[in-house]
């Protein structure tokens, strides 16, 4: 009967009887009954474990959606059973440690501590199972949530920190979180770039500003390359060189950045690039030239559609109809380029002469690829530019280039033949 109500009681005086005396004997009972609560607590957890995981996986395999088997790989069920020793010692506790009110008092805060810890795990893994979920779903690619989801678990985070400092110093939370109002300003100044970050999180996805896999560059920060991670504070960033920058997320709603997602959705690139023509080398076409290109039936109708544009007025200067060697060449380009198999003639395609500089005058190439990808494109810009850059002499153009070794070599050499 005395074991049925206080197990203490009947260990400490099977002790006494054995001859031992009254204060050894209550330790011994104490530590008896101490070892007998940790082998059921640890036994409480492998069985708990147990029959959650054989219950958990049975309903997983019987249903189709794969929400569960996420909770399941997110370990949320199988953590609960880290419950069961908490509330066995705090169940049993006081049978082994009656003797000893202080310390019972320890352990019992121990195992709350404990078990608000279990909860905290708990919470963080069922949070992290939703996330995963939502990135399952289509709305993810277009709003990223990971910045909201590490706003959560650092609240979920404070208050079972708040809950540990009332139970560790006995004092009642609305008092602890009135301290901490006084200390707002030193709490702000500690969590700025929280703060800051999480307004631009919001920014950034209310806007559809970033999401991750899009292509950004920031020149002023060397960042080329492509959004592998966004969170509360930062915005990792694996550049086409394969290295990794990271930057502050608020950097991004103050500073301007170039997102490339437009063009990659679109399906088209753009190539936008001149060469420089010695400006020497401009002139009228001449009979020859009008002769060698009026074989070809397209450059043929318009050279007769220029001339037939206006009466020749006896002189160059007020002769409308006198073409130039650079106006052919960029029909020729324009031509070309519109029946090119790899470029979009539904957009833009133009052939156009810019300011003259120094190096001669720009002749830009603007016109759209069917391509966007980097080695694709690359390689269309290449051809492109490469068939140009072969044909331009036809025309009686040059290209301007500057002068080499070889060039003041052969100019040194003549003048000392002269």
């Amino acid at each position: 009967m005395l074991f049925r109500t206080d197990p203490s009681i009947w260990l400490k005086d099977l002790f006494i009887q054995t001859g031992l005396s009254y204060s050894l004997s209550t330790f011994l009972s104490a530590l008896t009954l101490i070892t007998g609560v940790l082998i059921l607590s640890w036994l409480a957890n492998l069985v708990t474990k147990a029959i959650i995981l054989k219950i958990v996986h049975r309903i997983v395999k019987r249903t189709t959606s794969t929400w569960d088997d996420i909770f399941l790989e997110q370990k949320v069920f199988t953590r609960l059973s880290h419950f069961a020793p908490a509330l066995v010692i705090w169940t049993m506790a006081g049978w082994a440690l009656k003797p000893y009110p202080v310390w019972l008092i320890v352990v019992h805060r121990l195992t709350y501590i404990y078990m608000v810890m279990v909860g905290t795990i708990v919470m963080i893994s069922f949070i992290e199972a939703w996330h995963t979920i939502y990135n399952t779903l289509p709305i993810s690619k277009h709003r990223h949530i990971k910045g909201y989801v590490q706003l959560v678990k650092i609240f979920v985070f404070l208050v079972a920190i708040l809950i540990i400092v009332s139970v560790v110093f006995r004092k009642d939370i609305t008092s602890i979180l009135a301290g901490l109002g006084a200390m707002a300003a030193v709490l702000i100044l500690v969590f700025k770039d929280t703060l800051l970050g999480l307004v631009a999180s919001i920014q950034l996805s209310a806007n559809k500003m970033l999401g991750v896999g899009d292509w950004i560059t920031i020149p002023a920060r060397e960042i080329d390359g492509t959004v592998m991670d966004i969170t509360l504070n930062t915005v990792k960033v694996q550049n086409f060189d394969k290295t990794i920058i990271t930057i502050p997320t608020y950097s991004l709603v103050n500073e301007s950045f170039q997102n490339w997602k437009g063009m990659e959705e679109s399906g088209v690139r753009r190539i936008r690039r001149a060469i420089f023509i010695d400006m020497r080398s401009i002139r009228f076409l001449d009979e020859p030239l009008i002769k060698k290109f009026s074989e070809y039936p397209v450059l043929k109708e318009y050279i007769e559609s220029c001339r037939d544009k206006q009466p020749d007025a006896g002189t160059p200067f007020f002769n409308h109809s006198k073409l130039t060697n650079l106006g052919l060449f960029r029909y020729y380009a324009e031509a070309y380029l519109k029946q090119h198999p790899n470029i979009e003639s539904k957009e833009t395609v133009i052939v156009r002469h810019r300011d003259p500089v120094g190096n001669g005058l720009p002749l830009q190439v603007y016109v759209f690829t069917k391509n966007n990808q980097m080695v694709p494109y690359e390689n269309i810009q290449s051809d492109i530019f490469e068939h140009i850059l072969a044909i331009i002499g036809e025309f009686g153009l040059k290209v301007y280039q500057q002068p080499t070794g070889d060039d003041f070599l052969k100019m040194s050499k003549l003048l000392k033949e002269d």
